[in-house]
C-alpha cells in the first residue's frame, strides 16, 4: 500500500488562460449564428430552391438532427484525441458545410450542407470541457456564465443581423458571413487557447454513432413526408417500424459497452426518465415559436392575417425569445434556491403555456408578437435552467457530466421534432396563392396548439418528479442555472465541502483518466465510508464522517486494484487524492 501526495489544487491558475474565455464565447456566438441562420428567410425557401414545403423542412431539421448527433459525438472524441484539436475539427465542418450552401441552390445539396453546419454544435460541449481543464475552480463560475450568456446573446442578436442581410443581399450571403465568422473562431482558438493535456482511455463508439443516427432520421422522415405518403402507408409505418427497432437495438448496445457513445446506464431513475421526456417537451415547444412568429410578421397584409413587416422588423421582434431566456438566469437561480428546481420547472411551463394560449389570440399587431417572445422566452429560460439541477440531483456526482450529456441530447431531439412536426403542420395546412404555397392562419394556430399540447405533457411529467423540500440556505446548492457543467463542478464540490472531504482523479499508468472507476473509502475501523465513481475525465469526490485517517480504494475494467492511505485533518478543506492504477500485468504497489 503507498501513500497518496495531498497537494491543492491550483496548478491551473498560474498557466495564461487570458484568452480562453472571451475566445470560447465567441464560439458560442458563432454557433447561436448557424443554428438561426435561415429563420429570417423560412417562408421562403420553397420558391428559393424549387421543392415542395415539406421538403425544404429539412433545410432546417437537417442541421438540428445533425447537432443532436454531433454533441456526443465530438465531446467523446474530444476526451480521446484532445479538445482543442476537435473543437477546430467541429468548426471546420461547419465552414465547409457554409461554402456548399452558399454555391448551390439545390436542394439535396443544401440539406447535405445544413447538416454539416450543424456539427458546430459539437462546439459548445468541447468549449465547456476546455474550460474545465484549462481555468482554475475559483474561475469556471463566471466563466460557464459567460458562454452561456453568449449563446443567448448570440441567439437573439443573430435573427435581425441575418434578416438585415438577407433582405439588401442575395441569401446565398448568409453563408458566406457565417463561413467568416467560423474562420474567426477557428484562428482564435488556434492562437490563444491551449490544448488541454486530459485524455481518456478507451476506443470510439462508431456503430453508437451510426445507430443514433439511423434511428434519428428513420423517425423524423416520415414526419415530414407522412401527409404526402399517408399516415397508414406501408412506407411510413414500416420507416417508424425500423426507427424503433434501429433505436431499441442501439440502446441495447449502448449498455452493453464500457465506453457508450451515449451513456444509458443513468436513465433507469425515475426522477433522470421524467426529466428526460420534460425535455423533450421542453424542446418541442421551443422550436415552435421560431419557425411561426417570423412568417407571420413577413406575410403582407393582403392575406387578412399577415402583419406586411420586413424581414429585419421580424428579426428585431422575435430576438426578445432569446434574449428574455438569458436574463431569466438570476431568477431562477433565486427562485430554484428557495423553492427547488421541481417548482421552477413547473412555474416555467406554466408560463410557456400562458404564453402560447396567448399567442392563439394575439396575432394581429407586431407588437403583440413581442409580448409573446417575450413571454415564451421567460418561461423556456425557466424551464431549461431547471433541468440540469433536477438532474444533478438524482445522480451520484461523477455522473453528471454522462446524465446531463444525455439529457442535452434530448432537448436536442425535441428541437429536431418540432422542426419536422411544425414544418410538416404548416406544409399541409398551406394555401396556394400567386404561384405559391402561403402558411395560413389555421396552420399557425395548430403550430401553437401543439406546442401547447407539448408543455401540457412536460407539465404532467414535471408533477411525478419527487419533491425536494426547502433546504437551508447554507446547505443549498447554489447551482448556475445558465450552464450545466458548472452546475456539476458546483454540485460535486459541494458535496465535499459540506463536511469535508477528498477528491481527485483516478489515472492509468500512462497518465491517461480512467472514466467510470470506483473509488471506495474506508475507515480506520475497516468499515466502507463512501463510494463514488469517476466521471469521464477520472474525477471523484467523496465526504468524510471525520477527520482521521481513510484508506482509498480504486478499481476499474482492465486494471489492477490500488490502494493509498490519506489522512484528513477535518474542516470544510478538502484533500486532494490522486490514484494511479495500474495495468493487469503491473506489480501492485
Amino acid at each position: 500500500m503507498s501513500h497518496a501526495t495531498t497537494h491543492p489544487r491550483g496548478d491551473r491558475a498560474t498557466r495564461g488562460t487570458g484568452g480562453v474565455v472571451p475566445v470560447l464565447a465567441f464560439a458560442g456566438i458563432v454557433v447561436a449564428v448557424m443554428q438561426t441562420l435561415l429563420v429570417p428567410v423560412i417562408k421562403d425557401l420553397p420558391t428559393l430552391l424549387g421543392t415542395e414545403p415539406s421538403n425544404a423542412t429539412w433545410v432546417m431539421t437537417s442541421t438540428l438532427l445533425a447537432g443532436a448527433v454531433s454533441t456526443p459525438i465530438m465531446g467523446r472524441l474530444g476526451d480521446l484525441f484532445g479538445k482543442r484539436r476537435m473543437l477546430l475539427t467541429s468548426l471546420a465542418v461547419m465552414v465547409v458545410g457554409s461554402l456548399v450552401c452558399a454555391f448551390t441552390d439545390d436542394l439535396l445539396v443544401m440539406i447535405v450542407g445544413r447538416a454539416l453546419q450543424g456539427f458546430a454544435m459539437g462546439a459548445i460541449p468541447l468549449g465547456i470541457g476546455l474550460m474545465r481543464d484549462e481555468l482554475p475552480r475559483e474561475k469556471l463560475g463566471s466563466a460557464m456564465a459567460l458562454m452561456s450568456s453568449s449563446i443567448g446573446v448570440g441567439g437573439g442578436l443573430a435573427l435581425p443581423a441575418a434578416a438585415l442581410v438577407a433582405q439588401h443581399t442575395d441569401w446565398h450571403a448568409l453563408f458566406f458571413g457565417a463561413a467568416g465568422l467560423g474562420v474567426l473562431a477557428m484562428l482564435l482558438i488556434f492562437f490563444l487557447v491551449p490544448e488541454s493535456p486530459l485524455r481518456a482511455e478507451g476506443t470510439f463508439d462508431v456503430a453508437g454513432a451510426l445507430g443514433l443516427s439511423a434511428g434519428l432520421v428513420l423517425f423524423l422522415l416520415p414526419i415530414t413526408k407522412g401527409s404526402d405518403w399517408g399516415w397508414s402507408s406501408g412506407l411510413t409505418l414500416g420507416l417508424f417500424g425500423a426507427s424503433a427497432a434501429v433505436l431499441l437495438l442501439w440502446g441495447v448496445m449502448e449498455l452493453r459497452l464500457k465506453a457508450p457513445l451515449v451513456d444509458l446506464r443513468t436513465t433507469a431513475r425515475r426522477e433522470v426518465l421524467l426529466t428526460n421526456l420534460a425535455s423533450i417537451m421542453v424542446g418541442v415547444a421551443f422550436y415552435a415559436i421560431s419557425l411561426v412568429l417570423p412568417q407571420l410578421l413577413q406575410l403582407p397584409t393582403s392575406t387578412g392575417y399577415g402583419l406586411g413587416q420586413s424581414m429585419v422588423v421580424a428579426g428585431l421582434c422575435v430576438a426578445p425569445l432569446g434574449l428574455t431566456m438569458m436574463f431569466t438566469a438570476p431568477v431562477y437561480a433565486r427562485l430554484s434556491a428557495k423553492y427547488g428546481p421541481k417548482i421552477t420547472l413547473i412555474l416555467g411551463l406554466l408560463i410557456i403555456a400562458i404564453g402560447y394560449g396567448a399567442g392563439l389570440g394575439l396575432m394581429s399587431a407586431a407588437w403583440q408578437t413581442i409580448v409573446i417572445s417575450v413571454i415564451v422566452g421567460a418561461g423556456i429560460g425557466l424551464a431549461y435552467s431547471s433541468l440540469p439541477a433536477l438532474i444533478i440531483g438524482a445522480v451520484d456526482p461523477s455522473e453528471t457530466g454522462a446524465a446531463n450529456g444525455l439529457n442535452t441530447l434530448m432537448r436536442s431531439i425535441g428541437t429536431s421534432v418540432s422542426s419536422a412536426v411544425i414544418g410538416m403542420v404548416l406544409a399541409n395546412t398551406a394555401t396556394h396563392a400567386g404561384g405559391v404555397d402561403v402558411p395560413t392562419m389555421e396552420g399557425f394556430r395548430t403550430s401553437f396548439l401543439i406546442a401547447t399540447g407539448a408543455v401540457a405533457i412536460g407539465l404532467l411529467l414535471a408533477l411525478f418528479l419527487p419533491g425536494r423540500g426547502r433546504a437551508p440556505a447554507e446547505a443549498k446548492p447554489q447551482l448556475r442555472a445558465s450552464s450545466e457543467e458548472d452546475a456539476a463542478i458546483e454540485n460535486a464540490e459541494r458535496a465535499v465541502r459540506a463536511l469535508g472531504g477528498f477528491q481527485g482523479r483516478v489515472l492509468a499508468a500512462s497518465g491517461a483518466p480512467v472514466p467510470r472507476a470506483k473509488v471506495t473509502l474506508i475507515d480506520q475501523r475497516g468499515k466502507q465510508a463512501g463510494a463514488a465513481l469517476t466521471d469521464g475525465e477520472g474525477r471523484y469526490a467523496l465526504r468524510v464522517p471525520g477527520d482521521g485517517p481513510y484508506v482509498l480504494a480504486a478499481t476499474a475494467a482492465g486494471h489492477a486494484p490500488h490502494a493509498a492511505s490519506a489522512a484528513h485533518p477535518g474542516g470544510e478543506r478538502p484533500v486532494e487524492v490522486d490514484l494511479a492504477l495500474p495495468g493487469e500485468s503491473e506489480v501492485l504497489a
